[in-house]
């Protein structure tokens, strides 16, 4: 077939259609801009990322009184049920600088601690509604909920309720949106943006746009980047998200002169069911082959040992980095074990269908469905029962229940794992996003080497280096994403307004 070259002109082009690229177009639909968002994927798989979360959003807020400003459903009387601990911003940098090693770049976890609500505020006015997360981050005592951790409130419907809400918003204001149509090139005047090039449904199109927004995610899913960047034994990791995550916004980035930054060798990992699909499963949207309650149990690898402190800290706090740990393993698979004190407790996906288990009644009769050293296995479960101290085992809280003696220790929620009937839970890891990006400012304006704005080029959510680095607090991801999407497309929405006054 024969291309014809056609030629657009938008205010602003944003590429990529999750989260951060919707929050990015919708505000510079805010500034009277004339918007398009460009997806890489069809229609029916859209999203990004953003499609397959669960929906957690880690923001600061004063106590329930802010929290019911953006979920005004919650009543009078479910409110006088609720226990809710605030979550102030010196502690969200807290443990953003906790997570990271102190290595997190000041100006930008700043920035997005500091509008976190501001910006949950902000989607509540654009109609993105939001939930309390009963199940797995509170507890009941005395008929109240109980909340804990700094991370209370999720998307409604998870990452599938979001992004259908955002498009909806997107559709609402006018903004269009062209799928599969890749940005492939993005072409500079007077080192200003002028234009980019698209390959809309097989045809070579030209956008003439002063103001570029690069949102379309990180290099996970191109396995030639990953190898290279966080090493071969990267190749094993499933992609838990979009399969169209393969860095073509960072490659477009940087043959105009932007600047990489963050950890290049550094991901966000977690373990996940040893059988999920090798990348997400459009068809089974939501993050339900995870397996996070591994706090309550211990993982163990073929050979027949532990391998991590499964009890180090919350999971909202270490499941990010965990997911290597797995990686490193014979075979890059473990086994989460349980029995029949905590099974109740551990969260829905270990109930779902696709959830792969093993269950028997004893250790023993366990051990031989495993592929693993049985000898080994049962000598771990002897040393860790023996290793058990005494106390008081609370999920809720870091209740030092430890052990004694054993390398690696078991810090809090240590229980001795004698009462059958027992559950082996095979993981993998799963891949999320990677950390290395394009360095930016608080303003989500893209830097040259010389950290001079590149005029007109901004970035936001994963394609941001330098906010994570080894590790995150959960929900942190899809607030960064929100929060640097609205501050691109605010700050390319006033550009393009600058520059069209400028030209009369």
């Amino acid at each position: 077939m024969e291309l014809v070259h056609e030629n657009h002109s938008y205010d602003v082009v944003v590429v990529g259609a999750g989260n951060a690229a919707l929050c990015a177009a919708i505000a510079s639909k805010e500034k009277h801009a004339r918007v398009l968002v460009l997806e890489k994927g069809p229609r029916h798989k859209r999203g990004g990322n953003s499609f397959f979360t669960d929906g957690a959003i880690r923001f600061a807020f004063s106590g329930l009184d802010e929290l019911r400003e953006v979920i005004p459903k919650i009543s009078d009387e479910e409110a006088s049920k609720i226990n809710m601990p605030p979550y102030t911003e010196e502690q969200y940098y807290r443990d953003l600088m906790n997570a990271t090693n102190n290595r997190s770049e000041e100006e930008l976890a700043t920035h997005l601690v500091s509008k976190s609500y501001e910006t949950i505020k902000w989607m509540h006015e654009n109609k993105i509604d939001f939930d309390l997360i009963y199940d797995n981050q509170s507890f009941v005592k005395d008929g109240i909920n109980h909340f804990w951790g700094g991370l209370p409130v999720k998307t409604s419907n998870r990452g599938v309720g979001l992004i259908n809400q955002l498009n909806s918003r997107a559709e609402e204001l006018g903004i269009d949106v062209w799928y599969e149509s890749p940005a492939t090139q993005i072409n500079k005047h007077d080192n200003e943006i002028a234009s980019i090039e698209v390959n809309k449904n097989g045809e070579e199109v030209t956008v003439q746009t002063k103001s570029v927004v690069l949102a379309c995610g990180s290099f996970e899913a191109n396995k030639k980047l990953r190898s290279k960047n966080l090493g071969d034994i990267w190749d094993n990791a499933i992609i838990r998200g979009t399969e169209f995550n393969t860095g073509d916004g960072l490659s477009m980035a940087f043959e105009i002169g932007a600047q990489p930054f963050g950890e290049w060798n550094g991901c966000h990992s977690i373990g996940t069911d040893a059988n999920a699909p090798k990348t997400g499963d459009f068809t089974k949207p939501g993050d339900i082959f995870k397996k996070h309650s591994y706090p309550l149990g211990i993982m163990i690898n073929k050979e027949g040992n532990r391998f991590v402190d499964e009890g180090a800290d919350f999971r909202n706090f270490t499941y990010a980095k965990y997911g290597r740990e797995i990686l490193k393993q014979p075979g890059h698979v473990a086994y989460q074990i349980y029995d029949s004190q905590v099974r109740d407790m551990l969260r829905d996906e270990y109930g779902k269908a696709e959830a792969t288990c093993y269950k028997a009644d004893t250790l023993e009769e366990l051990v031989n469905q495993l592929d693993v050293d049985k000898d080994q296995f049962l000598k771990t479960f002897q040393a860790y029962n023996a290793a058990v101290q005494d106390g008081d085992f609370n999920p809720a809280e870091k209740d030092n229940k430890a052990t004694k003696g054993i390398t690696p220790p078991k810090s809090n929620w240590a229980l001795k794992m004698e009462k059958g009937p027992f559950y082996a839970f095979p993981v993998t890891c799963g891949i999320t996003f990677c950390f290395g990006g394009l360095k930016a400012n608080n303003k989500g304006e893209v830097l040259d080497p010389n950290n001079q704005p590149i005029q007109g080029l901004y970035a936001a959510g994963e394609m941001i280096g330098g906010i994570f680095y080894g590790n995150y607090p959960g929900g942190s991801g899809l607030m960064s994403g929100a929060v640097f999407g609205k501050t691109a497309g605010t700050s390319a929405g006033r550009y393009a307004a600058a520059q069209k006054q400028a030209e009369f």
